[in-house]
């Protein structure tokens, strides 16, 4: 038995998003750039999938712009807004602890510009208020950017007042909805929402294609030079295949985004109950207010990387966290932020859920884990100590 727990790493390409695909990988293979009958049937379709886009986030198609995916809108959002800013004499930047490092990186990269950056403290359930960042904006502020939910622990951001107040202070709102979209409503008006990133492969699309959401009148700072593809937003022949492909996800996945919500809360709440069962270990992140299929312990006296070894021999593929740190020794900074202390944050596990998965595999998983983690105990040092009394147990 093969069982795939790591949906927010990537997905598994849906059969629509394929077909969607495969006529402009044959057929349709004209540069849309190209004023030829081919070209032009290639422009067509890029105008399809643009309006179906833009359908599904309450946006108009003109504000779509098409990406490489959610990193590289990140970047292009901050950019953008920190250049819009600087011309203004706004040179202050908000945003939080545990953003993707999309968004930390380029707020790095920024400050070392002159940039002067906050970033906002995250409650232990995962979550950011409101006040917090109404407090944090300034005069000089001319960003906010917080993510809809977290890639790690799947909390869910209060985004539609988050959003009024940057309005209402007329300060650019930015939010990383790689996790969010195709599996939570958004709707970008309704939302306050000025700039939005997302990726493709999150919602059973192909990797490598993206969107950046701008709203109309945003200056968008191109971050790729050399064409004047997507209005001069972004150089580049389009990926014409990808972007079919994105967009038959997308639409199929918003129009069953109820019904998986409920088959994946259901799972979700299954597997919460059972790895609740495990001493010593803590779910992270709000226990309701979470991605539909996302599951994330810390479990004490074990190493995370141990953990995800002997599942995979288990035939369950999971992961400590982001897979874009997955290489770092270091700690997970989104489990730091929410005051996870180290050695607790190494024993972490994610697990995350697609329509696929069945109650069959739930049942497994839960054993499985239970398990594993008394196994690894059962040889650690670290566990011997704690049960023996020469250390303290930091999770009770």
């Amino acid at each position: 038995m093969k069982i795939y727990l790591d949906n927010a790493a990537t997905t598994k390409m849906s059969k629509t998003a394929i077909d969607a695909m495969l006529p402009y990988l044959d057929t349709v293979y004209g540069n849309p750039s190209s004023l030829h009958s081919i070209g032009q049937d290639a422009a067509e379709a890029l105008s399809q999938a643009r309006h179906k886009i833009a359908d599904c986030i309450g946006a108009s198609p003109e504000e779509i712009i098409f990406t490489s995916g959610g990193s590289e809108a990140d970047n292009q959002a901050l950019i953008s807004a920190a250049r819009i800013g600087h011309k203004r004499g706004q040179r202050h930047i908000v945003s939080t602890a545990f953003e993707h490092h999309a968004v930390l990186h380029t707020l790095r990269k920024l400050e070392r510009e002159g940039f002067e950056i906050t970033l906002l403290d995250v409650h232990e359930n995962g979550m950011v208020s409101p006040k917090q960042v109404s407090d944090a904006i300034r005069e000089d502020t001319c960003l906010v950017s917080v993510m809809y939910a977290n890639n790690e622990i799947g909390t869910i951001q209060p985004i539609e007042e988050i959003g009024r107040i940057c309005r209402a202070k007329n300060v650019l709102f930015h939010t990383d909805a790689v996790q969010a979209a195709g599996h939570l409503p958004i709707h970008v008006k309704e939302q306050h929402i000025d700039m939005l990133s997302l990726s493709a492969h999150k919602f059973h699309g192909p990797k490598g294609i993206g969107v950046l959401y701008a709203k109309k009148g945003i200056n968008i700072t191109p971050v790729i030079e050399g064409g004047a593809q997507e209005r001069g937003r972004r150089a580049g022949t389009e990926n014409i295949p990808a972007i079919m492909g994105m967009a038959a996800a997308l639409a199929e996945a918003c129009a069953h985004m109820e019904s998986h919500a409920r088959q994946l809360c259901a799972l979700r709440d299954r597997l919460i109950t059972g790895l609740s069962q495990i001493p010593h270990g803590i779910l992270n992140g709000d226990s309701q207010n979470r991605l539909p299929g996302n599951v994330h312990f810390c479990f004490e006296g074990i190493e995370g990387e141990s953990l995800l070894l002997l599942l995979d021999d288990k035939g369950i593929c999971a992961s400590s966290g982001s897979a874009c740190t997955s290489g770092s020794l270091d700690p997970s900074h989104v489990l730091l932020a929410i005051g996870r202390a180290h050695e607790i944050a190494h024993g972490s596990l994610r697990l995350t859920l697609s329509a696929e998965n069945t109650e069959e595999q739930i049942s497994y998983t839960i054993d499985a884990v239970k398990e594993t983690v008394a196994y690894l105990r059962s040889i650690s040092p670290i566990w011997r100590d704690l049960v023996e009394g020469k250390k303290e147990f930091l999770i009770q």
